[in-house]
């Protein structure tokens, strides 16, 4: 049913830009939100679409995003949560996380949460691009800022995780009320997220090695533009993880409501609601 407000995070590149420029042809009323200004305005202006900049690394940004989106759209239809980021030396952030549990898992917990009301009275679809590296994440609660043990490649698997975690709690807490939730694995994809990182991670994601081992973004939102299109309940199932377009059993961890119900109570906590 084209016509629908559809937020994207991370849409000013990658699949975010993709998925948009697909929904937007679809008919569909769509919305990106991205980090950089430059990139953010250029695929609005190519779209004609509203856009939105904001920083994840400041929770002050997610909150003044959250105001804005409310006091514009009277209906969310579908919000994707899809921005993401991986790193290389353990940073920590203004709000003083480190920096990819913060944008990964931190940020679009509070936007998300920021939003309730108006996504409960639309009934929306919240939709999170998680990753298949989740399946080597292991969430400590005693150290989710990773002062322990850090690696990139670790914090990030874990923050995808964490992803689908929360996806799982949102269709517990919020599901009775319509809400409906599902995450997705969108392959590898040639995009700019690790321009942050070094070493080969780096060397994958930005230069040419990557049209050898990596998809082309229309390949992974094609996943996030069938579920953003989709009708829960006939199409996809609410609180799943879809891998290529089917329910996968994710990380065990993944399927521990416990585990879930703590990492929603704690991330309540450092982002102050």
């Amino acid at each position: 049913m084209a016509g629908r407000s559809v937020i994207i995070t991370g849409a000013s590149d990658g699949i975010g830009a993709s998925a948009a420029r697909t929904l937007k042809k679809h008919g569909e009323r769509v919305v990106i939100v991205g980090r950089s200004p430059e990139k953010t305005k250029a695929i609005s202006d190519e779209l004609g679409v509203d856009s939105f900049t904001v920083d994840y690394a400041d929770f002050s940004q997610v909150r003044t995003l959250a105001a804005a989106l409310l006091a514009k759209y009277e209906r969310i239809d579908v919000l994707v949560n899809n921005a993401g980021l991986t790193w290389n030396d353990r940073t920590v952030t203004k709000d003083g996380h480190e920096i990819i549990f913060q944008v990964n898992h931190l940020a679009p917990f509070l936007l998300t949460n920021l939003l309730k009301d108006r996504l409960i009275a639309s009934r929306s679809s919240i939709i999170f691009t998680s990753s298949v590296g989740h399946k080597f994440g292991h969430v400590n609660l005693d150290d989710l800022e990773s002062e322990r043990k850090y690696s990139a490649l670790n914090a990030y698997s874990i923050s995808k995780l964490e992803n689908i975690l929360f996806m799982k709690e949102l269709a517990r807490r919020w599901g009775p009320q319509g809400i409906s939730t599902a995450a997705f694995h969108p392959g590898n994809i040639a995009s700019h997220f690790a321009s942050e990182a070094k070493g080969f991670i780096y060397l994958l994601y930005n230069s040419p090695m990557k049209y050898l081992f990596l998809s082309k973004p229309e390949k992974g939102a094609d996943k996030l533009i069938w579920l953003a299109e989709g009708e829960p309940g006939r199409d996809w199932i609410s609180g799943e993880y879809y891998y290529k377009r089917k329910a996968r059993k994710p990380n065990k961890e993944a399927l521990d409501p416990v585990l879930a119900g703590k990492l929603w109570d704690i991330s309540a906590r450092l982002v102050g609601l």
